[in-house]
């Protein structure tokens, strides 16, 4: 077997800061998920850059990331890349989905999303694993894990057949699972909590977020670690098939 070949397919544009500090947001996922000998490519599809139908068949898996975009807009890449789900799903393709990624899969296959009723989830958060899924007992995953979250957007409601594996007091769909070859994520298991403090100060310099609540969430940061090594390992088992 030749070695395995992964896509990012990138759904936000590249502060300076994150392209300075981590080589961009792909960096920042390859550093979570490469392993050695792997080949990872980028397809930028927020500017419009889509594999073709030969370049989709290289690839043993996909990871769609998170976007300052809604998944419930109808801007031309993001309905572009809702057909190319479709594909991918039809393939039985692996698809991991963060975020802007977990919202857009489930739009995808049937589901819905809009905005969470309840306000922007911004800092290190406890979400609830269900204790029925396999995924989980396989790693020894322990029953809640604490993840980095930044959303103000949320999954309503789960495709036909999706399974939720994780949940938390805030957004009642924190995790779903398609198939054997979709997952989706509403946290940032790649996120630092450098990376989580440089996107609060943006929020406020577009006037996204309140200045109280800034202020709220960077007081915290450093009280709690996120599960990254738990939330790496969960994600690098699923898309690479260990399970």
């Amino acid at each position: 077997m030749g070695a395995k070949r992964f896509a990012i397919l990138h759904c936000a544009e590249d502060s300076e800061y994150v392209k300075k500090i981590y080589g961009g947001y792909f960096g920042v996922y390859v550093r979570m998920l490469a392993e050695e000998g792997e080949t990872w490519d980028v397809y930028r599809v927020v500017s419009g850059e889509f594999p073709d139908d030969e370049e989709i068949g290289l690839y043993d898996g996909f990871v769609i990331t998170g976007s300052c975009n809604d998944a419930h807009g109808n801007d031309v890449w993001i309905c572009k890349l809702l057909t190319l789900i479709k594909k991918l799903d039809s393939m039985k393709k692996k698809i991991l989905g963060i975020c802007f990624g977990h919202q857009i899969l489930s739009r995808a296959l049937g589901g819905k999303t809009g905005r969470n009723v309840s306000g922007w989830d911004i800092g290190v958060k406890t979400i609830h694993l269900s204790p029925a899924s396999e995924l989980f007992s396989s790693l020894k995953t322990p029953a809640t894990l604490s993840v980095i979250e930044i959303h103000q957007d949320e999954v309503r409601e789960l495709p036909p057949k999706a399974e939720v594996l994780a949940w938390s007091d805030k957004t009642k769909i924190e995790m779903f699972r398609y198939g054997d070859h979709i997952l989706g994520i509403q946290g940032h298991p790649e996120y630092t909590e450098d990376i989580l403090q440089h996107l609060v100060d943006r929020l406020i310099l577009r006037r996204m977020i309140d200045e109280s609540l800034a202020e709220e969430v960077k007081a915290k940061l450093g009280a709690r670690k996120p599960d990254r090594d738990a939330l790496k390992k969960l994600c690098i088992n699923f898309l690479k098939a260990r399970l």
